[in-house]
This record gives C-alpha cells, structure tokens and sequence, in this order.
C-alpha cells in the first residue's frame, strides 16, 4: 500500500503553486481548515523557506486570524477539547508566532493584532511545558521592546504567571524590564509604569523569597538607572524635563524588602555573580534614593551583637578586598571581552564607597547624628587605613591607566603628546603603548574612582595621600579640558578633589605648570556669561552650573593663598574683566548668588595679591565691581536668614577689599 502523499511535502516541493493554497487555508471561516493551514505554514517555516521573502511573510500574517490564535492559545479552557490535543493547539501556535515575530517588520509589531496576543501568551504561560514556555517569553521579549507592546503588557491586569515563573525562567524579567524601559518612554504611560512597577517588584521578592535572588536583584541593577534621568537617558530625561514626572515612585513600596534582599545577599558571601548582582544594584540604589538608602543599607541589623561586625563593615570590606584584588590584573584585561562588565561592577563599588564616606561624615556629627548606626572606633580605625591603602592603590592604578591610553609618561605636557605616527598598522599616539577600544576618557570605573578619591582626601586629613593625588595632576586637568561633549562628565568630581590638592605646594605647583588655571577659569568665565540664559526654577534649588562655578572659585582661591604663588601671572587677570561685566539675574536665588559672590570674591583677592603696576592697569574696573555688589546686596536680603547673613558678610568684605584697592591707588 502506497505512503500517503504529505500536504507540507507537496507545499515544499513546489511553494509556488501551492502558496495560494496555504493562504486560502489561513483564510477560511473553517477552524480545522484554519489547523490544517498552520500546520502546513509551521513546516514551511521550520524549513527556513520564506525567511527572505517579506512580501510572502506579510502576507502570511494577514491571512492569520489573531482570534483563530487566541482559541488556540486558550484551548485548556474548552472543556470538549481533550489535554493532548490542547497541548499540541498551544504548542503549534506559541511555535508560529516566535517564528513570525522574528520574521516581520517594526510595523507589523507594533500593531494592535499582534500586540493583543500579549495577554493569551502570558496566561499559558505557567502550564506549558519547559520548551514552549521559552518560546512563549522569547516572543514576549520581542513584542515588548517596542512601545505599543510595552504600554499593552503594563495595562494587563493580572501578570501572576510571568513573575511565578520568573524563578525558573529568568527571560520572564527580561518581559518586565524591557515593557517598563520603553513603556516609560510615553509621556502619558509614565504614571502607569509608575504603578506597574510598584505592583510586580514586590511580587518578584516574593517569587524569589526561598531562593539567593541573584537573577531577580542583577536584573533590577540593570534596568533601574535606565530608568533614572542622572544616567544619561536621553528619551527618559527629556520626558522629565517636559512633564515633570518621575518614572520611579519617591518612596517606593519595594525599597526596604529590596534593600533587605541585598544585605541577606551579602551575608551569603557569594559567588563572583553574586557580588556583582548586589553591588550593581546597591550603587543603583543609592543614587536613585539618596535619602533613604544609605539608612537602609549601611544601619546596623538588627541580628548583630556584641560579637558580630556591624552590616556596614562587611559590606564595605568587601568592596575594598574587591577593588585591591582586581586592580593588579586589570590593565592586562583592558581588551578582554570581561573588562566592560568588570568596570561596571568596581565602579559601583566605588560608588557605594562615596556614599558611605558620606554617610559616616554625617553620623560623626554630634548635631545631625543618625539613628540605628555605630561603629566601634577599633573598626573604624582599621576602615579608615583599609580605605586609604585602597585609594593608594586606586592612585596607582589611574596613572597606569591614563599612561597607557594617553600620556605615555606619568605629569607629560599636553603639547608633549598630541602628536601621531602613521604605520602599516594604523595611526596612534606616539608615546602610548597601549591601544584599546574602551577609552579611558568613557570609562565609569575612572570617574568613579575619581568621585571617591576627591571625597576621601578632602574628609581624611591625609598629606601623603594628597600628595600621591598630586601626581595626577595632568590627568585631572585633562580629562577637565575635554568633558564638555564628553560621554562622562569629570568636572564636579575634578574639582572635588583639586581643592584638597591645592593644600599641597606640589599639587598647586603641578596645577600651574599644567596650565589648570586657564582650563577651569575658562569654564568659570563660560558660567558667568550664561548666567542670564540658566534654568532657575526656585530660590532655594541649586542650580548645577552655579555650584561649578563655586567649586572653580574655591580652586582659584587655592591657588592665590598659597605661599608659593607670588604674583598672579598675566592671563589669571583676564577674570576681572569677565566679573566686572556679569550680568545680574533679577531672580534671586541662593546657588547663583552665592557663585556671583564668590566672583567678586576671587578679583579682589587678584587684585589684591597683584603687583602694584598691574592694580593700577585694572582700577577703572573698581567702579564696575562694586557696582555689581550694590546691585547682589538687595537680593541676597531676599534669601532665607541663615544664607542672607552669610552671603552679606562675604559680600561686604569683597567690596572692602575692592574699596581699599580704590583708596591705595588714588
């Protein structure tokens, strides 16, 4: 007896006449001519034939009847439908459509027939079987990267199945974190991913209660400051901007069982994964809720005891035992495929180093002291020298770091290395040994360490230490110069840690040979001619500018108090001219008065410091600066008591000084 003829053989061996016929079998009101042609369609598309072809794809998709699907998806629910058979509807439909989601264009994705399929895949999802569920959060992920899959899935009611299996199937987070990405990319789906969020992270904790929770918490460090508008996100921070609406909740129901999941992680001691889940996301946290998270996270626990070491000192060991161990074998990586991930995880690091710094300043101070924290001075002691070996090291490690990619030799000029030599083997820098594609001037673990070191050294009173900084001072200066455009911003953190560096006669010596003076008194003079164009939106807010531009101010005035420094040199002059034609903002506002003060400020204590013959090329200025005192006076009386009284007592003895400079020379 003869083998029955296979319809999908026939289809296979001549597609050209028998496509017609499968899109006719598609299109029929008949169900089981609707099973037949999808069984026909999976072997066409398990054959890789129609991978190419679009148009025929397209026109596949159309035939398809979303509400056909729909049954299919759903056929446990039919009760004249037996298990196997059920099973084997969910199974073929769940196989087309992960093949057809990865076959069609952006256009058919984002359509309503497609993207309503969302809700049927997420409801059989907990009964299928280990393969189709897979399937299942694979077309999930594809349908949800794009905003009307996004907004769709967050509008679901009932996501009970997607976080119960998000245990074993960790794509499941994936679903989650790409919906809430790119649904919070709509303006008017803020809110609600708002809301989403606050809904399923709890839901995820508990799904995760009886196990280390490494997926779930490496997962939420990843996409949490995708969500923050600090980060960098282009689309999020411009919504923010425009609407005033923040993604994450201010006090979000989840914060506190979360920060509880990252300490029981430490505890653990975990593996490499581990350290890098809860680290990421700690740092994460941190900057998202810097109110409330380093309470959370660094307080004492409630488990600990006279015996045990508090939380905060664990952690912070940790950390520290992590960055001396990779930093001796980190320059050899820079080109390892693993360097990306490792910056990131010893960036973090250093970024929950600075918040604890910061944080253990504030419990140290007897008038602002914080509750459920104390650490014994014996640990303290031994914290504070395990930190400044680490930030020895961390000196060591950028001047290796900023030799290989761009100095060639540790304090050379700028004019030393810019040129280049053209080999077989490309252009490169001269006096660099080392060419990699991680720019030094783009990586987060140089800015990090960067932000630490400046606090540490101007909290620790540390001369070697500062000394050490010192000798970074070309790298400093530079990677000031080119921030502006620059992927990182190093200009806060630069001047954080010039300040304490300019107690040192080395690091103002460095400074001025470095030509320090006129990169950042180039960036002062910028802030003072925008002034008018700022963004103010309140009194009391600090505006970002503003508050650069008092920080450059402190440097300067660093420079000039030094005993070192003789007279001021030539160009240093040209600020008086730039102060004397600032522009008075009629809105008052504490930061921009305070930075407007501090100029004043700096030409006099110029001028002051200045040789006699050049005071006298600059007193037809006198008149315009106190000019710009009298007008600061009344607005600076605007401000709240406190600030008033502080800004008047500096600003009465600029124009003293200025007067006095007056009075000499006439």
């Amino acid at each position: 007896m003869a083998k029955p003829s296979n319809p999908a053989d026939d289809l296979l061996s001549d597609p050209t006449q028998t496509f017609d016929k499968l899109v006719e079998l598609l299109k029929t009101k008949n169900d089981t001519s609707r099973f037949v042609g999808l069984a026909l369609l999976k072997s066409v598309l398990d054959n890789g034939q129609l991978v190419h072809d679009t148009e025929r794809i397209h026109l596949i998709w159309d035939s398809l009847s979303p509400k056909f699907l729909k049954r299919l998806l759903r056929a446990r629910e039919n009760k004249t439908t037996s298990k196997a058979e059920a099973i084997d509807m969910v199974d073929l439909s769940v196989s087309i459509l992960h093949t057809l989601t990865n076959l069609l264009p952006a256009s058919d994705l984002n359509n309503k027939r497609l993207t309503s399929l969302i809700n049927p895949l997420i409801e059989v999802s907990l009964q299928s079987n280990s393969a189709t569920t897979e399937l299942i959060l694979k077309t999930l992920v594809t349908l949800v990267s794009h905003q009307e899959g996004a907004v769709e899935l967050i509008h679901i009611k009932d996501v009970t199945p997607l976080w119960e299996i998000a245990p074993q199937y960790p794509l499941a987070l994936d679903v989650f974190t790409y919906a809430w990405v790119n649904a919070s990319s709509v303006n008017s789906e803020i809110l609600r991913t708002q809301e989403s969020i606050d809904e399923v992270i709890p839901a995820l904790l508990v799904a995760f209660k009886n196990t280390d929770a490494v997926t779930l918490l490496q997962s939420i460090g990843s996409f949490l400051p995708r969500l923050n508008p600090e980060a960098g996100h282009p689309m999020i921070k411009s919504i923010h901007v425009l609407i005033g609406l923040q993604v994450l909740s201010e006090d979000p129901p989840w914060l506190v069982p979360l920060v509880a999941a990252v300490r029981r992680l430490v505890l653990r001691k975990p593996t490499i994964t581990g350290r890098a889940a809860y680290t990421n996301l700690a740092a994460a946290l941190l900057q998202l809720y810097p109110k409330q998270c380093p309470i959370l996270l660094f307080k004492n626990s409630a488990t600990d005891n006279a015996e045990s070491k508090p939380f905060s000192y664990l952690l912070v060991n940790l950390l520290l035992i992590d960055v001396r161990s990779s930093f001796p074998s980190l320059l050899a990586q820079l080109n390892s495929g693993n360097y990306v991930s490792i910056s990131q995880r010893l960036a973090a690091g250093f970024d929950i180093l600075s918040s604890f710094i910061g944080f253990l300043v504030r419990s140290l101070d007897d008038d602002m002291p914080i509750p459920s924290f104390n650490m014994p001075p014996d640990l303290l002691l031994k914290l504070r020298k395990d930190i400044a070996e680490t930030m020895s090291l961390t000196i060591e490690y950028l001047r290796d770091r900023w030799d290989a990619s761009m100095a060639g030799a540790s304090g050379l000029h700028p004019s030393a290395r810019a040129g280049t030599a053209v080999t077989s083997e490309g252009s490169r820098l001269t006096l660099t040994w080392d060419t990699m594609e991680n720019s030094v001037t783009t990586d987060p673990l140089v800015l990090a360490s960067i932000r630490a070191l400046s606090i540490w050294i101007r909290e620790d009173e540390n001369e070697n230490l500062r000394n050490e900084s010192a000798g970074l001072m070309d790298m400093l200066v530079e990677l000031y110069k080119i921030s502006v455009g620059n992927a990182l911003d190093f200009r806060y953190p630069v001047l954080l840690a010039l300040e304490p560096i300019m107690l040192s006669s080395i690091g103002v010596g460095g400074f001025i040979e470095q030509n320090g003076w006129k990169v950042i008194s180039d960036d002062l003079h910028h802030i003072l001619a925008e002034i008018p164009t700022l963004i103010i939106p309140s009194t009391d807010s600090v505006v970002p500018e503003a508050a650069r531009g008092v920080e450059i101010i402190r440097v300067l005035l660093a420079v000039l108090d030094d005993g070192t420094t003789s007279y001021p040199q030539e160009d240093w002059m040209s600020s008086i001219a730039v102060v004397a034609s600032m522009k008075i903002s009629p809105k008052p506002n504490a930061s921009v008065l305070e930075l407007q003060v501090a100029a004043l400020q700096l030409v006099s204590a110029i001028l002051t410091k200045a040789a006699s013959g050049v005071q006298k090329r600059y007193l037809t200025s006198i008149p315009a600066l106190l000019g710009l005192a009298n007008q600061i006076r009344p607005l600076v009386k605007e401000l709240d008591e406190a600030s008033s009284r502080e800004l008047t007592d500096l600003l009465d003895d600029a124009s003293l000084e200025i007067e006095n400079l007056r009075a000499v020379r006439y």
